[in-house]
């Protein structure tokens, strides 16, 4: 299952975010390090469900009415401080946190009402663009750490006959999880000596930077959007390459919430709702002024933040593997029983080994279930597509 880490500095919003998505129970606080221990749990990205390709929708818990919720897991750390990767504020424990991470959400107060330490101060008194660059330093730093705690193995390794600078790297960055892939195509876009030993502090921090925009690359999540100055969003977006996405997690949680309760029709990730139950005047206010913000920022963000981490930054797409062909359903009569999120240019192969590796190594041929003709193992799959796997492991 993929994992979307939230990462940002104290009361900025992250245990919100992570509370409205997951709707798990979690401390929500106004002070510095209300999470101490990191949450995970499962919350999820939506997808146009398949379904609405046929006559009946499939009935799947994680579909409501054509809109597919595939879950992935979500991990909240503490507040980071600067100074994090020296240890300030238990910062090396929070950032170690994040090593299993493939996408980072990190949240910013838009608002400017948070300073550097995570502590509340007059509403645009703060720049959110300070907190978009601290992160990320933070966590580039916190790796550059550890590249030069572990150089001198990279060194002793140098002087086998057999030495293999990529493999050596990979193997002290996988715990970051780096791949030899990964760190062979990033030593090509980089300038550096063929000899460790001659490697300054300089090309390893290099290193360290190229690794971790390449494996744990960042949405920024301008938070507490609808408290926000109205050029917060735009000031932010034009200090940054990173893609930016405005949200209210206090928003969506309150309409989660309200949802569960019958108050509002709402599902995650639509840009309105409607009130369908009983409120008070005052809930009706606050519900109001929610609705301008979304209609403003086309919903609450918080899913969309989600889907921009995995559709859009980490490039996957969702397939959905049957049993049956025409009917589009596992052996029980399920309909379209399983999502899987791949990464783009996945081939059935490939589905096949996300289901189970035993289906994958047994693999004999694919069917496109929408087009009913057999596809070949170098066919690419695309976003939706429904698929019958036929492996020599079963049906």
């Amino acid at each position: 299952m993929l994992t979307v880490a939230l990462a940002g500095k104290p009361n900025a919003g992250k245990s919100t975010f992570y509370t409205a998505a997951t709707m798990a129970d979690v401390d929500v606080a106004n002070y510095p390090f209300t999470t101490i221990d990191a949450n995970r749990g499962v919350t999820h990205v939506r997808t146009r469900c398949p379904c609405l390709d046929r006559d009946e929708r499939c009935g799947n818990e994680n579909c409501h009415d054509g809109k597919r919720y595939v879950p992935i897991e979500l991990l909240d750390v503490a507040g980071l401080v600067p100074g994090a990767h020296e240890g300030k504020g238990l910062g090396n424990q929070f950032l170690d946190e994040l090593t299993n991470a493939d996408v980072v959400l990190n949240v910013v107060d838009a608002s400017g009402a948070t300073n550097a330490e995570g502590e509340p101060v007059e509403v645009g008194s703060h720049d959110p663009r300070d907190d978009v660059d601290f992160i990320e330093e933070e966590m580039d730093l916190w790796l550059a750490g550890i590249v030069d705690r572990n150089w001198e193995s990279v060194e002793r390794k140098s002087r086998s006959p057999d030495f293999d600078l990529d493999a050596a790297l990979s193997d002290m960055l996988t715990g970051f999880g780096a791949t030899e892939y990964d760190v062979t195509a990033v030593l090509r876009g980089l300038e550096y000596p063929d000899d460790p030993k001659a490697w300054s502090d300089d090309d390893r921090e290099a290193l360290a930077r190229a690794v971790r925009r390449r494996t744990k690359p960042i949405v920024v999540v301008a938070n507490k959007v609808d408290a926000a100055p109205d050029d917060a969003v735009d000031r932010i977006r034009e200090g940054t390459d990173k893609p930016v996405i405005p949200a209210t997690a206090d928003g969506e949680l309150a309409l989660r919430r309200a949802a569960d309760a019958g108050v509002v029709d709402y599902d995650p990730g639509d840009e309105s709702f409607e009130i369908v139950g009983d409120v008070s005047d005052d809930q009706r206010a606050g519900l109001d002024v929610l609705g301008e913000s979304m209609a403003a920022h086309e919903g609450t963000g918080v899913q969309s933040a989600l889907n921009a981490a995995v559709y859009d930054l980490l490039d996957r797409i969702t397939a959905y593997p049957v049993q049956d062909a025409g009917k589009w359903t596992d052996g029980t009569g399920n309909v379209l029983p399983d999502a899987f999120l791949l990464s783009a240019g996945a081939t059935p192969r490939d589905l096949a080994y996300a289901v189970h590796s035993d289906i994958g190594d047994g693999y004999l041929h694919a069917v496109d279930a929408r087009a009913s003709r057999r596809i070949g193992e170098d066919h690419e799959l695309t976003e939706g597509d429904v698929v019958k796997i036929v492996s020599t492991a079963g049906p």
